[in-house]
C-alpha cells in the first residue's frame, strides 16, 4: 500500500507549473519567505483534501473485505480516466498565444507580484487535487490498514506531492546561487517539453491503477 500509493503521489508531484512557480518565488526580493508562504499553501491543501478523501472513502466502506469488488472497481475506472486524459491532453497541441493578446490567468497575475500571503494562495490553487493525488489517497484509504499507518501514509503522501515546493527550498537554503542557476536552467527545459511530462505522468499513473485495478477484479 505505501510503495503504491507513494509512487502515485510521486507522479502527482511532476508539475511543471509548480517548479516553475517555485523558481519565480526564489528569484524574489523574499525567496525563503515566499517560498515558505507557498510550500503552506500546498501543504495544507494536500493535507487537507487528503483526510478529507479518506474519511469519505472510508465512511461507504471500501477498505472492508465485503466491499473488495467496488474498491478495486473504484481503481480501475480512475485508472481508465487518467488514461483518457493522457490521450486528450496528448492529441491537444500545447498553445503558444501572442503575448500582446493573452489575458494572464489568476494565478499568473498572482505569481507576477510575490508576496508572503499571495504565494500562500497560490499554494492553495495550484495544489487543489487532481485525478492522479486522488489515485494516490484511494490506495490508502481502501487498504485495510491501522489509522496509525493511515496517518503515515498521508503524511508522505503530501510530502511527496509537494516535493517540487520544499525541495527547491532546501537546496536554495544550500546553496542560493547555484539553485537558481539551476531552476532557470531547468525551467527553460521545462517551458519546451511540460506538455509531453504531463501526458507521461497521466498515462503511467492510468497504466498503474488500471492493471492494479484489473488483478484485484480478477483476484476476487
Amino acid at each position: 500500500m505505501l510503495a503504491q500509493a507513494a509512487g502515485l503521489a510521486l507522479l502527482a508531484s511532476l508539475s511543471p507549473t509548480a517548479l516553475l512557480v517555485s523558481a519565480v518565488y526564489l528569484g524574489s526580493s523574499r525567496p525563503r519567505l515566499t517560498g515558505l508562504f507557498y510550500l503552506a499553501g500546498a501543504v495544507l491543501m494536500s493535507l487537507v483534501m487528503g483526510v478529507i478523501l479518506i474519511a469519505v472513502l472510508r465512511r461507504v466502506g471500501l477498505s472492508t473485505p465485503r466491499e473488495h469488488t467496488p474498491r478495486y472497481g473504484l481503481r480501475l475506472g480512475l485508472g481508465i480516466l487518467l488514461l483518457a486524459a493522457g490521450a486528450f491532453v496528448a492529441r491537444r497541441k500545447p498553445r503558444h498565444p501572442d503575448p500582446e493578446q493573452a489575458r494572464p490567468g489568476l494565478v499568473s497575475r498572482m505569481v507576477a507580484n510575490p508576496a508572503p500571503l499571495s504565494a500562500f494562495l497560490v499554494g492553495l490553487l495550484l495544489f487543489a487535487p487532481g485525478v492522479t493525488f486522488l489515485a494516490a489517497v484511494q490506495v490508502i484509504a481502501t487498504a485495510r490498514a491501522s489509522v496509525e499507518l493511515t496517518a503515515v501514509a498521508v503524511i508522505i503522501v503530501v510530502v511527496i506531492n509537494v516535493l517540487l515546493v520544499w525541495l527547491p527550498i532546501v537546496l536554495h537554503l544550500i546553496a542560493p546561487g547555484a539553485t537558481s542557476r539551476r531552476l532557470t536552467t531547468f525551467n527553460t527545459w521545462l517551458r519546451g517539453h511540460g506538455h509531453a511530462v504531463l501526458v507521461v505522468v497521466l498515462i503511467a499513473a492510468g497504466v498503474i491503477m488500471v492493471v492494479n485495478g484489473s488483478l484485484g477484479l480478477i483476484a476476487r
